[in-house]
């Protein structure tokens, strides 16, 4: 029987028993994910690039940036729908047969609408976010200088509006046979 995935809600996940409904672990898993993959849509040609990010629960939005021009922005400013994915690899599993081999695994994916932030404060807020997240220890004013308004005309500084998300993961048991982790 064929399967028709038009006919669910783009956030639902397939398979139920690995569906994660808990907003807080979702949240927490975008907050600590170094890199998110950003898929946009051009003329019907889907793209995906791995970019880094950073969730705002404030504002229930993600902050990146790109080059001031290329096809992040093109693809944006053409169709704002995007999905952004994370995440993150556990154990692999082993088996007895092919098909019994697997891998834990942590992932989320986020549904929303992308925009480039024109307000120059804004743009300033998202770069200083996305500085936080990577250089926790270094301090604006302190170890570097603050963001400049010539800074900010170099770069595009997109900002997602979260319509909806979903999470999904495997985990298996602590005393699972052969587990371990990759690389061996």
């Amino acid at each position: 029987m064929p399967n028709n995935d038009d006919a669910q809600p783009r956030a639902k996940v397939r398979r139920q028993d690995r569906a994660v409904h808990d907003d807080t672990w979702i949240a927490e898993l975008l907050s600590r994910a170094p890199i998110g993959y950003l898929a946009t849509a051009h003329d019907g040609q889907p793209f995906i690039n791995s970019n880094l990010f950073v969730y705002d629960p404030t504002r229930s939005a993600i902050y990146m940036h790109t080059a001031r021009y290329g096809r992040t922005r093109d693809n944006v400013d053409a169709d704002a729908r995007v999905c952004l994915s994370v995440s993150e690899m556990g154990r692999l599993l082993p088996a007895e047969e092919a098909l019994g081999f697997s891998v834990e695994y942590s992932g989320a994916t986020v549904f929303g609408a992308a925009r480039v932030v024109d307000d120059p404060e804004e743009a300033s807020y998202g770069l200083q976010l996305l500085l936080d997240k990577y250089f926790p220890h270094l301090r604006p004013g302190e170890h570097y200088r603050p963001i400049i308004a010539e800074e900010l005309a170099r770069t595009s500084v997109y900002r997602i509006d979260i319509e909806e998300w979903s999470g999904k993961r495997k985990v298996a048991a602590e005393d699972f046979p052969g587990a371990f982790s990759y690389p061996a």
